[in-house]
């Protein structure tokens, strides 16, 4: 029998492979990798802020000084020092966290799905910010569980909207600083109350924060996780602080939890990469960030007045947005009866793209919203891109 006439496969994927969907934001990257086109839509660090010969210089050094452990197999939870180094950043003078609470993961998005793994069955009740992110509901909709949209506003999630809808939930997953994809900011005062809340219900709390370095100005808000660290699951990462391409995150949570995710992670990856692990520790060891994440903040509150300002000057009255006081992100609303998947249509043609508000739901959609990111784009670019959109929602009122 003939190689050439064997019968292909029909592949038969598992029902919860059947259910995955593309990321929306993916699926519009790829138009915008077009050099024509101003693109708003990724959530994207600005490369401008990217350590290189800092990182060129430490991954030298590692394989120079430390090469056969770097390129050998790691413990699972990662590299002592790091995590160490983690440890001691996090935590406060009422508040000690350890490095046996610490387990490295290959980006953060890596640490929702061992979440997922080990806390969500089919069916259980989890509640998420609205909107909420999308690389989250992405994570946990693989293991089929009933979303419960918690209410939000500008300053953040309504904790009286917890206590309400919160009876039985396996957990609650937020993002407190400078949100994906709102760019709201949870106040202090509600943090208190969110975290009282969850605890006397016995919810466990994803405090997700990506960004929370990112602040414009002042110091930085007060972490859920010092709070209350037997009832918090923090999530870091150095995606937004030195470079996303490393795929470097962190988790934090109580020893019992760590331990069990160690296991999950186990079967999925068995550990992160080692060499990474040891070339961020030699860069930001000896207190590197301390100058680095200012400039950032500089540069990213810069970018974000050039897109207020334009949006004030050039959308017309009846659309709205949010002021973040730090991180990566604007959220337009529209008057009710324009779709803003419509309204991207026209933007693509017109070689500008945001990214649409619905995929950010996890139950009944705001299809009236976008999402707008300003790093990346230079001011210039900014202004005539935010002036394109503008006079095509003006084409729509």
């Amino acid at each position: 029998m003939s190689l050439q006439n064997l019968k292909p496969i029909e592949w038969k994927f598992s029902e919860r492979a059947e259910q995955l969907q593309s990321s929306a934001i993916r699926e519009i990257l790829k138009v915008t990798m077009r050099p024509e086109v101003i693109s708003f839509a990724g959530g994207l660090p600005s490369p401008e802020t990217f350590p290189v010969d800092r990182m060129r210089a430490a991954f030298d050094k590692v394989l120079a000084e430390n090469g056969k452990t770097a390129l050998q197999y790691g413990t699972t939870d990662g590299y002592a020092p790091l995590r160490e180094f983690i440890a001691k950043s996090l935590s406060t003078a009422d508040c000690t966290i350890t490095a046996d609470q610490i387990m490295m993961v290959s980006g953060s998005q890596q640490g929702l799905d061992l979440l997922a793994k080990v806390l969500v069955d089919e069916g259980s009740k989890i509640l998420v910010e609205t909107p909420s992110y999308l690389g989250a509901l992405q994570a946990f909709s693989v293991y089929r569980p009933e979303f419960v949209s918690v209410e939000m506003d500008d300053n953040g999630v309504v904790p009286a909207s917890v206590a309400a809808k919160g009876e039985g939930a396996k957990l609650f997953y937020a993002l407190p600083n400078f949100q994906n994809p709102t760019g709201r900011t949870l106040s202090v005062e509600r943090r208190k109350e969110l975290v009282e809340t969850c605890a006397r219900m016995g919810i466990p709390l994803i405090e997700d924060n990506p960004y929370g370095d990112l602040c414009y100005s002042g110091e930085p808000l007060p972490k859920l996780l010092n709070m209350n660290p037997n009832g918090v699951i923090y999530l870091g990462s150095f995606s937004k602080i030195l470079t996303p391409g490393i795929r470097l995150g962190y988790m934090v949570a109580p020893v019992p939890l760590i331990r069990k995710l160690e296991q999950a992670k186990q079967a999925t990856d068995l550990h992160t990469s080692t060499l990474t692990q040891m070339a961020v520790y030699e860069v930001i060891k000896d207190g590197f960030l301390d100058e680095h994440i200012p400039s950032i903040r500089r540069f990213y509150s810069a970018q974000c007045d050039v897109m207020l300002a334009a949006m004030t000057k050039h959308f017309p009255e009846g659309v709205t947005w949010t002021r973040p006081i730090g991180g990566m992100f604007i959220w337009a609303t529209l008057p009710k009866h324009i779709h803003s998947k419509d309204l991207l249509a026209d933007a693509i043609a017109n070689n500008v793209a945001f990214v649409p508000g619905g995929p950010f739901y996890a139950n009944e959609a705001e299809t009236n919203t976008f999402r707008l990111s300003f790093v990346t784009v230079s001011p210039e670019k900014i202004n005539e891109g935010i002036e394109k959109i503008g006079n095509l929602i003006k084409a729509r009122m």
